[in-house]
């Protein structure tokens, strides 16, 4: 039933042996100043059997960054720290790229000594940030002038340099899940009126200049971009998704990028209710690269879509937390093993629910 999963691909110019891909998973292991630590190298290398591992969200920036202990992308302590975490995955036999992330105003003012975050305009996200010092109350943003837009864009192009010397093998840009692209995307948080607002060839505008630029660094056939065509992500909302995710698969066509991934999340996901298959189908129309589709899949579903041709390949996020040999549990049909201590497990310090997950030959030999 699995065989599908288990034919090789190109993604763009990344060879892939299988089709199961490691979604990009925030896991808060690298230190305060986002340098990544030894632990992410053993937890990398562990699930380096996956077809291509599209690493944690990793910030372009300090004023990008705002999740505790998330890596970043943007110094070149970060960049060296992140060179042994890449070669243990190759020398695994793996293949990971780095996932280029900006969080806009969901960045809470504490990560900005006391600043407010950036987005598309001065709006608020609802909800609560987690900062060291527990979670606050988003704050309102303030709407990034034009003359600041080249400037973000060479953040963009800093990082996915910084991701070329540490050695990863392309990078994906986050235009998903409420962040900093999706808000200039969506007309729920993009009301500006100018080049960058209104209709959705400006609100895309954005989305098409970073990948143009990450595109001049790395070459298209490695660079790769996750959308979320679904409902509301974290307060970001639009009236015409079909209108604005058209655009954008338009976008990303005319650049002919290695490929795209679509966070879909189903009713219980993170990010909210989506009842949009139709979005990936619109989307698969007008992009015709190879398309990545991440929506808590079982196995046999993940098969399924491969197979019709729904999807070229499946992401999977949370089952490779706790199952560093996914790709084996799926091949011969095991159960996954689940997480445990969840969620405390999944953001806190320390090896617990991290590198402790035994593997399927481990689980089965007597200590």
């Amino acid at each position: 039933m699995v065989s599908s999963l288990f034919e090789p691909i190109h993604l763009g110019a990344i060879e892939a042996p299988n089709r199961i891909i490691m979604a990009p998973l925030t896991r808060g292991r690298a230190g305060a100043d986002g340098v990544p630590t030894d632990i992410m190298t053993t937890y990398y290398r562990q699930r380096a059997s996956a077809g291509l591992i599209i690493s944690e969200a990793t910030g372009i920036s300090r004023e990008g960054a705002g999740w505790p202990n998330a890596p970043g992308l943007w110094t070149d302590a970060q960049t060296e720290a992140w060179k042994p975490v890449i070669a243990a995955v190759h020398e695994a036999g793996g293949r990971i790229v780095a996932q280029l992330w900006h969080m806009g105003r969901i960045v809470h003012p504490y990560f900005l000594g006391g600043e407010p975050p950036v987005s598309a305009s001065a709006t608020r996200a609802p909800g609560h940030a987690h900062t060291p010092e527990g979670t606050k109350d988003y704050e309102t943003a303030r709407a990034l002038r034009l003359d600041e837009i080249p400037r973000l864009i060479e953040d963009y192009a800093l990082a996915a340099e910084n991701a070329k010397k540490a050695g990863f093998d392309g990078v994906q840009l986050h235009a998903a899940n409420g962040y900093l692209i999706d808000q200039f995307l969506r007309n729920g948080t993009n009301l500006r009126d100018d080049s960058y607002g209104g209709s959705v060839e400006n609100r895309a505008r954005l989305l098409g200049e970073v990948t143009e630029r990450l595109v001049s660094i790395w070459g298209a056939g490695r660079v790769s971009v996750r959308l979320s065509p679904n409902g509301d992500s974290q307060g970001t909302n639009d009236s015409d998704p079909a209108a604005i995710f058209g655009e954008a698969a338009r976008v990303l066509q005319a650049l002919d990028i290695g490929f795209l991934e679509l966070r879909q999340p189903g009713p219980n996901g993170t990010f909210g209710q989506t009842d949009v298959p139709q979005q990936s189908a619109l989307i698969r129309s007008i992009y015709k690269g190879p398309l990545v589709l991440n929506s808590d899949y079982t196995a046999d579903e993940a098969a399924a879509d491969v197979a019709s041709g729904r999807a070229d390949a499946i992401s999977f996020g949370r089952p490779f937390i706790s199952n560093p040999d996914l790709v084996e549990r799926i091949r011969v049909g095991a159960s996954f093993a689940p997480n445990v201590g969840v969620p405390q497990t999944w953001y806190f310090p320390g090896e617990a629910g991290y590198i402790d997950y035994p593997t399927l030959a481990e689980a089965a030999t007597p200590a």
